[in-house]
């Protein structure tokens, strides 16, 4: 990387922790809108309380201390501030009475907006939104370099159009007219002129990391090319963040990874096999949880993860049947589902953390419209035998049946029969050991399916 990209990234805290994670935990007021024509709104049918306490928690898991909230009814953005002047005056009082240095949008704020809100708030207090908020978490959680060179992508995309905000104030520290940055018509300052240098380094940046992430997808289409001819079904566990994903995962697989009470605690793809009950193997992989308000360009970054999701045989929902949101929460899941290509796909609904309910099977009323509900609880282990039957039989109607005799020295035939598919019977005859089983296409071919 060149010392100019160094120099950007280190400007634009691009795919590395932010200062909340920094000793000194920064205080941080929290606004949130609350749209009088909701199915109109960003904010669809969440209630504010309900955006802001998810918020809260986003804020925390990234080591920002929450002071205070601040929210308004409103039926559109202002164009200037996002909240009414009004509610700005409100903002900066709160602001100074709680010593905040952090103010936090529950909704993605234009550059217009963050330029004129920071200017209300004074030197010293930082305007972020929801996505900025996340794109930080991403970047502290992101492990592997697949991940990191995702966070960066996004970082960078979601930045560049705010490029204009940090160099019209450098121009007037130095006493340049910044008239070209801000959109008027004047000499060309110095600010202007660093400023579309960053653009052109930050376009080239941005198509480089584009490159390398085609890299990655083209090995990922790869290696899924070889899975499929290894006949290795693929179960995508999916799910809001902080459903338990990752605890199903090492409940069903002794996975190891990482479970905190946190949103995003795990951001990089993680697969392990798992042998369901009729003994065949399939590869469960966790992915990034989703969550509502979830960027576009930000599902974009990380098209090359999400593949994975896209081009598997069955999701596994995962669903925190203890959230009092959680039905919201399942139609964000869906949403996101059907913007990365996955919607229609074969699906399993794991009801997560019904141990915690007073009567578990009021949360099958929950699932009611989802399809092929399961109650587990991945913590203590209840549920999962029957989660991993329901999980076979729906793999299994993608398989066709096979009688077939092998010669006694073939058990490596009989093993890639039991890893594939499911042995329904098996007995031994003169000419050789006759199996009845339900085998993938592929498999059925090559033993030469029909022959006895």
């Amino acid at each position: 990387m060149s010392a100019r990209n160094r120099i950007l990234r280190r400007r634009w805290n691009i795919a590395r922790p932010v200062e909340p994670t920094s000793p000194a935990r920064e205080r941080a007021i929290l606004v949130g809108v609350d749209w009088k024509t909701p199915g109109d709104s960003p904010d669809g049918a969440w209630p504010v309380e309900a955006s802001l306490e998810e918020l809260a928690q986003l804020a925390r898991t990234a080591g920002l201390e929450v002071v205070g909230q601040v929210t308004q009814r409103l039926e559109r953005p202002n164009p200037a501030t996002f909240i009414g002047p009004g509610k700005v005056e409100e903002l900066v009082e709160r602001v100074a009475e709680t010593a905040a240095n952090v103010v936090i949008f529950d909704d993605e704020l234009s550059p217009r907006h963050q330029r004129e809100l920071e200017k209300a708030l004074g030197d010293g207090v930082k305007v972020l939104d929801r996505t900025a908020l996340i794109l930080d978490i991403f970047a502290q959680h992101a492990q592997t370099r697949e991940g990191a060179l995702q966070v960066e992508l996004a970082q960078y995309e979601y930045r560049l159009p705010r490029l204009t905000r940090a160099w019209t104030h450098l121009a007037r520290q130095v006493g340049g007219r910044a008239g070209g940055a801000t959109g008027g018509v004047g000499v060309r300052g110095p600010g202007e002129t660093q400023l579309e240098t960053d653009r052109r380094v930050i376009r080239r940046r941005i198509a480089h990391l584009k490159a390398e992430l085609e890299e990655v997808r083209a090995h990922r289409s790869r290696y899924r090319a070889r899975r499929r001819r290894e006949g290795i079904p693929v179960v995508s566990i999916v799910g809001y963040t902080n459903a338990g994903k990752s605890t199903l995962l090492n409940a069903l697989s002794d996975a190891g990874v990482l479970v905190e009470d946190k949103l995003f605690a795990t951001l990089d793809p993680t697969t392990r096999r798992v042998r369901l009950p009729g003994g065949r193997t399939v590869l469960f992989t966790d992915t990034v949880g989703f969550i509502q308000k979830l960027p576009t360009h930000l599902v974009a970054a990380f098209r090359a993860t999400l593949e994975e999701v896209a081009e598997s045989d069955l999701l596994l929902h995962v669903l925190d049947a203890t959230h009092p949101q959680a039905r919201r929460q399942a139609e964000a899941v869906l949403e996101t589902l059907e913007a990365i290509g996955a919607a229609g796909k074969p699906m399993v609904t794991a009801l997560n953390k019904v141990d915690r309910l007073a009567d578990p099977e009021e949360a099958l009323a929950l699932a009611s419209e989802l399809p092929n509900p399961v109650l587990i609880s991945a913590l203590r282990g209840d549920g999962l035998p029957d989660l991993l039957e329901k999980v076979e039989s729906i793999l299994k109607k993608d398989l066709v049946p096979v009688d077939v005799v092998l010669p006694f020295d073939r058990g490596d035939l009989l093993q890639l029969i039991r890893e594939q598919g499911v042995v329904e019977s098996q007995n031994p005859t003169a000419r050789g050991l006759r199996v009845v089983a339900m085998v993938p296409p592929r498999l059925a071919g090559l033993l030469g399916a029909g022959e006895s």
